[in-house]
């Protein structure tokens, strides 16, 4: 679904609240802007029940800042290095 390419300033969001809802639900995500730039988007609860229930794909999986396990690796002076034989 596509966002709206116009954005609603906050003042015109704030007193036109029960409008934006239903442009909302009819045209699909709605951009509010503080001073210009755009700060929030508002969307349905359905599409917002699709976006959420999605499973997470390896990449976001990837690029995500949570954290899923630690892994303890030993220093580089207690490892052990294995001889290298002329051949």
């Amino acid at each position: 679904m596509e966002v709206a390419k116009e954005s609603w300033s906050v003042r015109d969001a704030r007193t036109r609240f029960s409008e934006l809802l239903d442009t909302c639900q009819t045209m699909g995500p709605q951009i509010i802007s503080r001073c210009g730039v755009p700060t929030a988007i508002i969307v349905s609860v359905e599409l917002w029940d699709e976006v959420s229930t999605q499973p997470m794909t390896l990449k976001g999986l990837l690029l995500s800042d949570d954290v899923r396990f630690t892994l303890d690796l030993p220093d580089q002076e207690e490892t052990r290095h294995r001889q290298v034989s002329d051949v």
